[in-house]
């Protein structure tokens, strides 16, 4: 048997797509996104054997009752051997924030979990869902987004919310966002790049769309201190041992 931690906030799906013109602050939502790309990058990077989740969504971003966010639902994921720069396997996840190559191909890498962690970025924008936008002219939801943000003229698209909060920083992980869900893997940052871009915007600092795909990450191996696990050298939760390998370990050897 398997005693999960109750998360008693629901999932980000059901903060956000919620009815009338407020929804989570600015301010919450990129914290949010910052929390679960460190998930995500320590999955891709740092542990020993690389995950990739391959169904990011926000109603697989779960938070706890101080609005942390903790990557779920890792029935579909699949290990990577270091050796191997991706695995051909049948496409899975979910309409709407699938890699249209991953589907296309077959070929799973982790840039597949970059694509769908920007589909997410997108939706904390716009609160628009993924799965069932479609556009006057019939685009769905990325398709349109980028068209917006290639002419310059977003505001249409966006939440009036985030406009409202977020100033500049709504710019800059719009930015972001069409980075990761360029059409190809190879124009796509890593995880690990999108976080470093995250954690820029929210200290100031300027990360411009070359500098997001084209810098290079020199610490992989550091352990990250990230919502979903804690520090083992911290005293702060003596319950929370597990990390965030271990814990994916227990779930493939007990599945529910």
């Amino acid at each position: 048997m398997l005693v999960y931690e109750f998360i008693c906030n629901g999932t980000l799906s059901k903060h956000l797509h919620v009815e009338g013109p407020r929804s989570l602050p600015w301010d919450d939502r990129l914290r949010i996104a910052i929390e679960t790309v460190k998930s995500l990058a320590y999955l891709h990077s740092t542990i020993s054997i690389p995950i990739i989740h391959r169904d990011v969504k926000s109603a697989n971003i779960l938070l706890d009752d101080t609005l942390t966010a903790k990557v779920a639902d890792f029935g579909s994921s699949r290990y990577i051997p270091m050796e191997k720069s991706g695995v051909i396997t049948s496409a899975q996840g979910t309409k709407g924030y699938w890699d249209p190559m991953y589907f296309y191909t077959g070929r799973l890498t982790e840039k597949s979990d970059v694509y769908s962690f920007g589909v997410v970025l997108v939706e904390l924008l716009t609160r628009k869902k993924p799965f069932s936008y479609s556009s006057s002219e019939g685009e769905g939801l990325v398709v349109h987004f980028v068209t917006l943000f290639e002419e310059g003229n977003l505001n249409p698209i966006l939440d009036s919310q985030a406009i409202e909060e977020g100033g500049k920083e709504v710019d800059k992980v719009a930015t972001i966002a069409v980075a990761c869900i360029k059409l190809s893997g190879e124009d796509r940052p890593t995880m690990r790049q999108v976080e470093l871009a995250l954690e820029g915007i929210r200290a100031s600092e300027e990360y411009t769309l070359d500098n997001l795909v084209d810098k290079k990450v020199k610490d992989k191996h550091v352990m990250i201190d990230i919502p979903y696990i804690k520090d083992k050298r911290s005293n702060a939760d003596s319950t929370r041992q597990y990390s965030m390998e271990e814990e994916f370990m227990l779930s493939a050897r007990y599945p529910r």
